[in-house]
C-alpha cells in the first residue's frame, strides 16, 4: 500500500477516526496493531508469516538471553536470532543471485527459485536484529509484552521503507499516553506535505526522463546522459527523503516520534560528511552493528581501511543482489578510506577565512560529483550499462540525441534554493560556521525532533491560503504517470 494512493488515504483516515473514539492508549494500541497488519497483508497476506516468524523467535531469544546466566548460553540465544533474520533475508533476496554467480563460475545452466520479495525485508530485518543484540549487550531491557514489540516490528508507516527505528527509540513511547494532539496532526500533516510535494512534484516527474536515458544510454549525446545523472541524484534524494518525510509525518499525526534519515546530503563537502547526512538511520546501524564490531579504527590504520570496505561492500549488497550494487558499496568504501587517509596525512589545521571560500566550493563539487559517480552503477540494470554511461561521461562515445530536459534544471535550482535555507536557519540556530543542532535525541543519537518548517505557527488564514495554493499547484503539475517508491525494492 504506497503512501500516495487513494487506498492509504481512506486506510489512514479510518485509523485516525478509530483511534479518536477509542476511549483508552491502550484500545488505541490495538487499534493500531491491527492496523499494521492490515497495512502489510493489503497486497500479499502471505507476507505476513515472514513478518510473524522473527517477531516471534526474537521475542523469546531476547528473554532468554536476559535470563541466562552465562555468556554462552547468551551468544546461542543470539545466535539463533541472527540465524533466523539473515536467514529469511538471504532466501528471498540473494538465493537466486547466489545461484546465479555461482552458475557463471561453473558455467552451467540453472533455474531460477520461484521466489516473490517481500516488500521492505531489509527493512525490517535490520530493525529486528539490532533488539536482539542491543539486549545481548545488555544496553536495552527484553519487553515481556508480545503484541507491544510486534507493535515495535510491524509499525506500518516505517515498516516497509524506514527509517530504520530501533526499540530503544520506539519502545518507550509506548509507555506513555497515545492520544490524537492538534499540534501533533497540524505539524506532521505538514511533514507529509512536503514528502508528497518532493515524491510526486519532482521525482516523479524527473523519472520519466531517468528510466528513458538510462535504458538506452548508448541512444542519448554525452550531454544528455550527464543530466540524466544528476536528474538521478535529485530523483533519488527526493524519492527516498519523500517517504522518509510522510513515515515520519504520519507516526507524528498518531502520536510517535520517529528519527531524521535525512540532512541535506548535497551540502556534504566530504563523503564521510555525505554518509552522515544521508539515509541516517542505516549508515548508524552499520556504524554500530558492523564496522565498531570489526574492530572499527581501534586495530591499526589498515584494519580500519578494511573495516570500512567490508562495512560499505554490505551496505551496497544490503541494498540489492546485484553487482552494481556491490560495486556502488565498494565505490564508497573507497571514498570513505581515501578520506581518512586524506585527514589523517592533512592532521587538523586551521583554514584562513580567504582560503576556505574557494576550498569549500571545491570540496563541495568533488563530493557531489563522487556520489553522482556512485548512482551511475546503483541506477544501472547491469554492469554493461553502467560502462556506456561512464564512456559517454568521460567523452568517449560522442554522438546520440541531446535531449535537454527542462525540470532538471528547475529542480536543482530549487533544491539548491531549499538546501540554502536549511543552512541558513542551521546557522542562525547554532551559530554561523557550525554543525547543525541535534536537539531531541533519543539512545543511539536518534534525532526525533520534527523539522522547523512542521513547527512554525501561523495566522489560521495564512496557513488556509498557502496550503490551497500548494495542493493547487500540485494538481496542476504532478504528472500523470506514479513511479513505485525507488526503496521498496529493497
Amino acid at each position: 500500500m504506497s503512501f500516495v494512493s487513494f487506498e492509504f488515504v481512506a486506510f489512514f483516515a479510518a485509523v485516525i477516526v478509530g483511534l479518536a473514539l477509542m476511549p483508552t492508549s491502550g484500545t488505541r494500541l490495538v487499534l493500531l496493531l491491527i492496523a499494521n497488519v492490515v497495512f502489510y497483508g493489503a497486497g500479499t497476506p502471505s507476507f505476513l508469516v515472514v513478518l510473524a516468524i522473527p517477531s516471534l523467535v526474537d521475542y523469546a531469544c531476547a528473554i532468554r538471553m536476559e535470563a541466562a546466566t552465562d555468556d554462552t548460553s547468551r551468544r546461542r540465544w543470539l545466535l539463533l536470532s541472527l540465524i533466523t533474520n539473515l536467514g529469511i533475508l538471504v532466501y528471498f533476496k540473494y538465493a537466486n543471485f547466489f545461484i546465479d554467480t555461482v552458475a557463471a563460475l561453473l558455467q552451467v545452466r540453472t533455474v531460477p527459485l520461484d521466489v516473490v520479495l517481500p516488500v521492505g525485508i531489509s527493512f525490517f530485518t535490520f530493525k529486528t536484529m539490532s533488539y536482539t543484540i542491543d539486549v545481548y549487550r545488555r544496553q536495552l531491557p527484553a519487553s515481556r509484552s508480545w503484541w507491544r514489540y510486534a507493535m515495535f516490528v510491524s509499525f506500518f508507516p516505517e515498516l516497509v521503507a524506514g527509517p530504520i527505528v530501533r526499540a530503544s527509540v520506539f519502545l518507550p513511547q509506548m509507555d506513555r499516553p497515545i492520544r490524537l494532539q492538534w499540534h501533533r496532526i497540524t505539524s506532521g500533516a505538514r511533514i507529509v506535505l512536503v514528502g508528497v510535494t518532493k515524491k510526486l512534484l519532482i521525482a516523479d516527474r524527473l523519472s520519466s526522463y531517468v528510466d528513458a536515458v538510462f535504458a538506452a544510454p548508448n541512444a542519448f549525446s554525452p550531454g544528455a546522459v550527464a543530466s540524466a545523472v544528476v536528474a538521478y541524484s535529485i530523483q533519488i534524494y527526493c524519492d527516498f527523503s519523500g517517504y522518509s518525510d510522510m513515515a515520519v509525518g504520519i507516526a507524528r499525526m498518531i502520536g510517535f516520534d520517529l528519527p531524521m534519515n535525512f540532512d541535506m546530503p548535497y551540502v556534504a563537502r566530504s563523503i564521510a560528511e555525505f554518509w552522515r547526512r544521508w539515509h541516517i538511520t542505516l549508515s548508524q546501524w552499520l556504524r554500530d552493528y558492523l564496522y565498531i564490531p570489526l574492530g572499527g579504527n581501534r586495530r591499526g590504520r589498515s584494519r580500519t581501511y578494511v573495516n570500512l570496505l567490508i562495512t560499505m561492500l554490505l551496505g551496497g549488497l544490503w541494498h540489492g543482489a546485484s553487482w552494481t550494487f556491490v560495486l556502488w558499496g565498494l565505490w564508497h568504501g573507497l571514498g570513505l578510506a581515501a578520506h581518512k587517509i586524506w585527514t589523517e596525512v592533512r592532521g587538523p589545521r586551521a583554514t584562513p577565512r580567504s582560503a576556505s571560500v574557494i576550498t569549500t566550493p571545491i570540496a563541495w563539487a568533488t563530493t557531489y560529483v563522487f556520489v553522482c559517480l556512485g548512482w551511475v552503477l546503483f541506477r544501472s540494470p547491469d554492469l554493461a550499462t553502467a560502462a556506456v554511461i561512464f564512456r559517454k561521461l568521460a567523452g568517449l562515445a560522442p554522438g546520440g540525441i541531446a535531449w535537454s530536459y527542462a525540470p532538471v534544471y528547475i529542480f536543482a535550482a530549487l533544491l539548491a534554493f531549499a538546501h540554502a535555507i536549511g543552512m541558513a536557519h542551521h546557522s542562525k540556530n547554532s551559530g554561523a560556521g557550525s554543525a547543525p543542532t541535534q536537539t531531541g535525541h533519543t539512545a543511539h543519537g536518534a534525532h526525533t525532533a520534527p523539522p522547523a518548517y512542521a513547527t512554525v505557527t501561523r495566522p489560521v488564514f495564512v496557513s488556509a491560503f498557502v496550503l490551497t495554493v500548494w495542493l493547487l499547484m500540485l494538481y496542476l503539475f504532478i504528472p500523470l504517470h506514479r513511479s513505485p517508491f525507488i526503496y521498496f525494492q529493497f
